[in-house]
């Protein structure tokens, strides 16, 4: 990725925006070609030992700053109040791309004028650079706009695009929110395991080891999930005997089901009216 064209801006050095920080400076990005904005001290901790410029508040930038892109990173109940400060900031040439979920690009454009405007959710595993990310671009983003916004998400993951910012909320429900779904998961495996007479430290290296190791082999293999699934259930085995419950009319596909709309609903209604 190429960032020739200015230093990037970071808005908020919370826990996916120092996420975002780390993997650029372990790859696109040296620390002299990144700001970052971030007014907590308690934050600044984790920020500083990367060696990237940090000031409290965006005046302190300097005037000159040309930058290439400025990235909000900060939850959506502050957005309404830190988006205004950077109105004007940017300059022609510059992108501004959001993570907040719910805060569409009609009130980022409220506050920052005809800009280009790129949205993207990616998610907590770009902790350790195993991100998935998913962006929209409004139609003032050119392609070298993009490409940038591209280029940074890439560093943390994997990244795609959608054409319509309306399914930005089911991609906040699905994979923004979708880790802490595994999580969960982890977590009511270990303690089915506990039911079934392990003890609670077997129980829970069994069920988190089973989780990372299901994900790696769905990541790495060729068939799908149906056809991993398939692969390990015997005919009248005991995966089978499992799967039929999970697998049943009230089973977990309608639970995950209106766990994703309720999460895209409340999505929908971050957003201020």
């Amino acid at each position: 990725m190429s960032v020739s064209s200015g230093p990037i801006v970071l808005v908020g050095g919370g826990r996916m925006g120092g996420a975002l920080a780390a993997g650029w400076l372990r790859g696109p990005l040296d620390a002299a070609q990144l700001r970052i904005v971030e007014p907590d001290e308690s934050v600044a901790a984790r920020l500083d030992p990367l060696g990237a410029e940090r000031v409290r508040e965006p005046a302190a930038l300097p005037a000159t700053l040309e930058p290439a892109a400025i990235v909000f990173a900060v939850k959506p109940q502050v957005m309404a109040e830190v988006v205004p400060r950077y109105a004007g900031f940017g300059g022609a040439d510059c992108v501004h791309l959001s993570i907040a979920a719910g805060w569409p690009s009609a009130l980022l454009a409220r506050d920052l004028g005809e800009v280009a405007i790129v949205r993207a959710m990616p998610n907590t595993p770009a902790a350790i650079g195993e991100g998935m990310t998913v962006a929209w671009a409004n139609s003032a983003a050119d392609r070298d706009q993009r490409a940038l916004c591209e280029g940074l998400l890439e560093a943390v993951g994997a990244v795609a695009w959608i054409d319509d910012e309306y399914h930005m909320d089911a991609v906040t429900a699905v994979s923004g929110s979708g880790p802490a779904y595994v999580f969960l998961l982890a977590e009511c495996l270990a303690e089915a395991a506990v039911e079934a007479g392990l003890p609670a430290d077997l129980a829970r290296l069994l069920a988190e080891r089973t989780v990372c190791g299901a994900g790696a082999l769905l990541a790495q293999a060729e068939d799908d999930a149906a056809q991993l699934r398939r692969n390990v259930t015997s005919p009248g085995g005991t995966t089978e005997a499992a799967l039929s419950v999970l697998m049943a009319a009230d089973g977990l596909s309608p639970l995950m089901t209106r766990a994703v709309r309720a999460a895209a609903e409340r999505g929908r209604a971050l957003a201020p009216s």
